[in-house]
């Protein structure tokens, strides 16, 4: 069965929300009922999004403008980066998201098909936490809620921070967002930084041979850490991998605990083991097939 499905993304600086699009406009398990931007130059992000679904031929999903500022606006918006570099041409300024704001689209889309939408959050949780508290139904109206965020941070990955990108620039928007009884899935810092995309793997999504497969490829290449290493993480294509084949990650039901505070913590997500009391909020992401996983990406991106 297909699974209906939004995203919501502040595709960027960091390649791997393109690689997110670019892979569920490739997987045939997924319909894309929408792109929600968030966090910052939404307008650009929009236009970005736009452009890249024009190169696919998916003129007809819907792109919208969400919030710009973190939800309590107590934390400046961080990383400016490239964004629209290699991608936007002159006359791309034409390129116009739809008028309704994306918290309305969210609400309506998933109270309208109760139990049909799968919401996939790839960046910061602002519209996400934002539609939540203007409709409070709608958590459980939703077929699914998978995050690309966090951080476990187990034995492992002591080399990883403490708090994520995506939470760190919201946390009190992640709060609202794992708090609200949503069939949660959380794919973290911890598994997201075991699968990679290289030199071969680009080159082969180039061989495609059309301008969308040359867009994507391009973006990889423009990424600072491709650039210098030959390689990036593939953070937010995980969690969209995730949502049609969630054998990719051994999962755990755990509560999810995001910190409002603290000099060196603020935006950590804190787990632990559920209880009667500490029910769980989320299935945390332990665990990937690494190989599995990036040949899959590749396979869907060059076709």
């Amino acid at each position: 069965m297909t699974i209906r499905a939004i995203l919501d993304t502040d595709i960027g600086t960091d390649v791997d929300d393109c690689l997110a699009l670019a892979l569920m406009l490739k997987s045939p398990e997924l319909k894309l009922e929408g792109v929600t931007c968030v966090y910052g130059d939404v307008l650009l992000r929009a236009r970005m999004v736009l452009k890249l679904l024009h190169l696919a031929g998916h003129v007809d999903v819907p792109v919208l403008k969400g919030a710009e500022a973190p939800l309590l606006g107590l934390r400046p918006v961080y990383w400016a980066g490239h964004e629209g570099q290699g991608l936007l041409e002159p006359g791309d300024e034409a390129l116009a998201p739809s008028t309704e704001h994306a918290v309305d689209f969210l609400v309506r889309t998933i109270m309208d098909n109760p139990g049909e939408i799968h919401l996939i959050a790839v960046g910061p949780l602002t519209n996400v936490a934002l539609a939540f508290l203007k409709e409070p139904r709608l958590a459980r109206n939703l077929a699914g809620l998978t995050i690309m965020g966090g951080v476990v941070r187990g034995p492992e990955h002591l080399e990883l921070p403490y708090a994520e990108h995506n939470i760190r620039c919201d946390p009190e928007a992640a709060h609202v967002v794992l708090s609200a009884g949503a069939p949660t899935t959380l794919v973290p810092l911890d598994v997201t930084t075991e699968v990679q995309i290289y030199r071969e793997g680009v080159s082969r999504i180039r061989a495609g041979g059309t301008p969308f497969h040359e867009a994507v490829a391009r973006q990889v290449e423009l990424y600072p850490r491709y650039h210098s290493e030959g390689s990036t993480f593939v953070h937010d294509p995980l969690a969209v991998a995730v949502v049609f084949e969630p054998e990719l990650v051994e999962l755990r039901p755990l509560h999810v605990d995001v910190e409002l505070g603290g000099l060196h913590t603020a935006g950590a997500t804190l787990v632990r083991m559920p209880t009667e009391e500490v029910p769980a909020s989320a299935q945390v992401a332990l665990k990937v097939d690494v190989h599995k996983f990036e040949d899959l990406l590749v396979r869907r991106l060059e076709s």
